[in-house]
């Protein structure tokens, strides 16, 4: 949980430095690609090549392929399509993906874990529920398909560590980012126009996402995507929406809602609490009814 947090107050700046300094400004493919390369870097020299079985690496190749690399291509192409708080509102269903997700795997339906990122939904569609523009529709579906990638992604990460708990995270997550890069460089020498960065500024913000945001904060999320339940995970996912309408508030000085932001911040906060106290008392049964 811990981690969580963590990596949501580290997220919370990547929208706003994507859509003041790059969107529009620097080739989207261009970005994604340099983003993970860079985040690549921070790992490859702890890579064991032999430590992992060809099978456990082609998995994790597969994992980051869908949740960095593939997420990275709709998630770019979006801020061309909307503004930075109605990217951040159209994420809010990504905890609906991984309970759903999460659940289909277990050939099970969760109740508690349904309701759970039903009540993080509500949460960020308080903050931020706007009148569209025109690329409302496409916009929608683009941010979706980044949605999706990142769900499949976390809820395949988790599950796989959980079957191989005997391999060390830092020695084998770069084969997680090497088969990110095969997506978005191919993207890249594919559809990539011969847009780069042109000031200090906007290499600055490409080394923070993909040294910093990426590089550690995939890392980090992911290793704490195993230490939380699914529902738990589900709706933290929708932590980053107030977190990050806040960055946009105080450093860009964007319009926000300060009464909606409060009360959506609030129900996302309830969903996670009310999840950890459940697991806390099946943990411990006896424990729930200790007085404090």
């Amino acid at each position: 949980m811990p981690l969580l947090i963590l990596v949501t107050l580290l997220w919370a700046f990547s929208f706003s430095l994507i859509g003041v300094y790059l969107a529009g400004q620097v080739d989207s493919y261009f970005s994604a690609m340099t983003r993970v390369l860079l985040a690549a870097l921070v790992f490859l020299p702890l890579l064991q090549w032999r430590r992992t079985s060809a099978r456990s690496a082609i998995t994790l190749m597969a994992i980051g392929a869908v949740q960095l690399g593939a997420m990275y291509l709709f998630y770019y192409q979006s801020f061309l399509l909307l503004s930075v708080p109605e990217v951040l509102l159209f994420t809010i269903f990504t905890p609906l993906y991984i309970a759903l997700l999460y659940d289909l795997i277990e050939r099970r339906l969760s109740l508690w874990n349904l309701a759970i990122a039903l009540l993080a939904v509500s949460g960020a569609a308080v903050i931020r529920w706007d009148s569209p523009s025109g690329n409302y529709w496409l916009g929608f579906a683009v941010v979706q398909g980044a949605n999706l990638c990142f769900a499949i992604g976390q809820v395949a990460y988790k599950q796989f560590m959980q079957r191989e708990q005997a391999l060390p995270p830092r020695q084998t997550f770069g084969w997680f980012f090497l088969g990110a890069a095969v997506v978005t460089v191919s993207a890249w020498v594919i559809l990539g126009g011969p847009k780069y960065p042109q000031t200090t500024t906007q290499w600055g913000v490409l080394l923070w996402l993909g040294l910093i945001a990426s590089g550690l904060g995939y890392f980090l999320w992911n290793k704490g995507a195993t230490q939380v339940s699914a529902a738990t995970l589900a709706a933290m996912n929708n932590a980053l929406v107030p977190a990050g309408l806040l960055v946009n508030l105080l450093i860009w000085n964007r319009d926000a809602d300060i009464p909606r932001l409060a009360l959506g911040g609030c129900a996302i906060a309830l969903a996670v609490i009310l999840n950890e106290r459940r697991n806390k008392t099946r943990d411990n049964p006896h424990g729930a009814y200790r007085s404090t």
